[in-house]
């Protein structure tokens, strides 16, 4: 990646962390954000107004631009950190050419009007070719990486060359990264791993305990190794960070919005109060219903998955549905 012009693609607390990261092995970097006033905040500040705002920039070294096509033109590396709700909405804007880039999808969800994993969806809608597409997983929270915390990340691409070209782009004293080139099977985890802290938060609220909770974080883990193995089969090692430590620290840790939100349905919010009070995007909300809707064909066992489909798609009673959930689980 030497010389190589990387861009971030998106603003929110995830895009802000990576940013940081990147410049801490690159001089200058492209940033996409969308609000002019967002810009002009930033630039007063040397930090980002809305989201982590612990982490603090030397804005001189970063060309902001409101218009996507002109950051795409001027960039090698696209580093794609957009919620999956706005994905489709942002990237109907693009008119450049992304064959030649390569993308690092950041994204912890599927795009939702194809129901696709983003990777696929860049090959598809944008055409291009596999080993330039990669996805970054692990357990990293971004409040973490603005306090510079120890965390870990997976790079994953179907070309292992590639992957491992990335990952000194994403390393630094405080982040370890190492390459992968289960590209599909980190992509699925990452989604699904936000559904299973929303079912952590919904249980912590009903009162469950410790000793459910880690069960049910166990039988999570095995849904994803059903699901991934039902969809992409091949060799992969569930019990890596990418998978299971990206489960774990997204159900635990206080950090987690998706274990917030849980937390409040959990409490008797409805999921448009909880969305509303919030104020950021809960990516396993949307997980829940891609996940539902890919496995209508797949037939996996995902008792969890179809739990939080129910409670948070059906209004079904949270009560109700993990007291059925319990006698589900082994």
């Amino acid at each position: 990646m030497q010389n190589a012009r990387v861009a971030i693609l998106g603003s929110g607390s995830w895009g802000t962390a990576l940013a940081k990261i990147v410049m801490e092995n690159e001089r200058y970097i492209n940033w996409y954000i969308r609000r002019q006033e967002v810009i002009d905040e930033f630039c007063r500040t040397g930090r980002n107004p809305g989201y982590l705002n612990a982490a603090a920039f030397n804005t001189s070294r970063i060309c902001f631009s409101t218009d996507i096509n002109e950051v795409i033109a001027n960039s090698d590396v696209l580093i794609l950190a957009i919620p999956s709700p706005y994905i489709r909405q942002s990237l109907n804007k693009v008119r450049r050419s992304m064959r030649r880039k390569i993308i690092i999808s950041a994204v912890k969800g599927m795009v939702p009007e194809e129901n696709e994993i983003v990777t696929d969806y860049l090959h598809h809608k944008f055409d291009v070719p596999q080993e330039n597409l990669a996805v970054v997983a692990g357990p990293c929270h971004a409040e973490e990486i603005a306090l510079e915390r120890l965390s870990y990340l997976t790079i994953g691409c179907k070309s292992r060359e590639t992957a491992l070209r990335l990952c000194p782009l994403l390393t630094t004293m405080h982040v370890h990264t190492t390459p992968s080139d289960d590209v599909e099977g980190l992509e699925y985890s990452s989604v699904m791993k936000n559904i299973y802290a929303i079912a952590f938060g919904i249980c912590h609220s009903l009162r469950y305990g410790d000793n459910f909770l880690s069960v049910l974080i166990a039988n999570g883990i095995q849904e994803i190794q059903r699901f991934t193995m039902a969809s992409n089969p091949g060799y992969r090692n569930i019990d890596a960070s990418g998978y299971l430590g990206d489960v774990l620290v997204t159900a635990y840790s206080n950090f987690s919005r998706n274990r917030q939100f849980g937390k409040m349905i959990g409490m008797g919010y409805s999921v448009k109060a909880a969305q509303m009070e919030m104020e950021m995007v809960a990516e396993g909300y949307y997980g829940t219903y891609a996940i539902h809707k890919a496995n209508e064909k797949m037939q996996v066992s995902l008792p969890i998955v179809d739990a939080m489909y129910a409670i948070l798609y059906e209004q079904q009673s949270p009560t109700y549905i993990i007291q059925e959930l319990t006698h589900m689980l082994t």
